[in-house]
């Protein structure tokens, strides 16, 4: 038997009421390209729970796919886009940006996390330079809710950021490729209605979240909804067989199974930050989501190894190692209870 995974939240499939609705509609015969009566109700169902009925929806395979689509289809060859120096687009897309011909001006980071003061003298900045033509001009701003390190964005700071983004006319987009896992926390205190009425863009990601694969982008903005599809097939996004994305979300959007399932997540993940918490281990990020990071000793990670592959964030010192405990909607129960029971069994922590 192998090793129990907690390194990322997309090991498992699907949920199985997905998979039992891929089986029922397998022979189904649909016109292509997302264009399939399933693609149309799922735009309906999102349309409906983000309440924003002219929101236009397009449904992508995966995450990079789906950032470098939003933004090469919004930015001027002379752009950029603002972002934290951990997020996503900047660190863990082999320049899938700067490949599109943007830069990605990032600013430092706090628990994952920019503020809409740092995105302010940013512009300012850039503005008030002689010559601001010489430089990349911060075009968009980029965040994640959560953000990389599992942190959420207060409903105040999106609204600061917001605020911001309205002053300078430019868009923000919210990465939500862990959309499900931040709106279910105990801590959020922001709806899903209320996050589309200050995002111009963002999507409910899919991939990480019970679908086999799929991001649903959905655009509020109507100055950036103008040949979105066009971008998406110029960039090998479009899915010859979309309808398979189309019936995914019709299942997560129904039932408020796309949340029952962040909160399974979630309820795991807590379970592993109060076993780590209780046996003395530091907090590297304070995370309510179900990303989870603590410094480990060395040899304990060693011997958990053993048994469990577990995501390595860096190194805290020559004898710590940050790691990252990650559930997902599909996290086993006595997995946790057999991670629970080791972590126990270590030998005591040496502050």
């Amino acid at each position: 038997m192998g090793k129990i995974q907690f390194q990322c939240d997309y090991n498992e499939g699907c949920a199985p009421q997905i998979m039992q609705r891929l089986v029922e509609t397998n022979l189904e015969q649909n016109i292509g390209y997302g264009e399939d009566p399933h693609c149309e109700h799922a735009r309906e169902l999102i349309r409906k729970v983000c309440q924003v009925p002219e929101a236009d929806v397009h449904f992508l395979v995966g995450g990079t796919q789906a950032n470098a689509t939003i933004i090469s289809s919004i930015l001027r060859p002379y752009q950029g886009v603002i972002a934290s120096t951990t997020g996503h687009i900047a660190v863990h897309e082999t320049g899938a940006i700067e490949h599109s011909g943007h830069k990605v001006l990032t600013l430092p980071a706090t628990n994952g996390k920019i503020t809409a003061e740092q995105i302010e003298k940013c512009l300012f900045d850039h503005y008030h330079e002689d010559g601001p033509e010489h430089a990349v001009q911060p075009a968009m701003v980029y965040i994640s809710y959560p953000t990389e390190y599992g942190t959420l964005y207060t409903k105040q700071e999106l609204t600061d950021i917001h605020k911001v983004c309205r002053e300078y006319q430019i868009p923000l987009f919210v990465d939500g490729a862990r959309l499900g896992y931040g709106l279910a926390s105990k801590e959020s205190d922001i709806t899903l209605p209320e996050l589309s009425k200050l995002a111009d863009v963002f999507y409910l990601g899919g991939t990480k979240q019970g679908a086999l694969f799929g991001e649903a982008v959905v655009i509020t903005n109507s100055a950036l909804k103008r040949d979105f599809r066009y971008f998406i097939k110029q960039g090998g996004g479009m899915l010859a067989k979309g309808r398979l994305l189309g019936i995914q979300y019709e299942e997560l959007m129904q039932n408020d199974l796309y949340l029952t399932l962040a909160r399974h997540a979630n309820k795991q993940a807590d379970r592993i930050r109060e076993a780590l918490l209780k046996k003395g281990y530091k907090m590297a990020v304070p995370s309510p989501t179900n990303q989870q990071f603590f410094v480990l000793p060395n040899d304990h990670l060693k011997k958990l190894e053993e048994k469990y592959v577990l995501g390595i964030w860096g190194v805290a010192d020559a004898n710590h190692t940050i790691v990252r405990f990650c559930t997902s909607w599909a996290t086993k129960e006595e997995n946790i209870d057999k991670l629970i029971k080791d972590i126990q069994e270590l030998q005591e922590v040496k502050q």
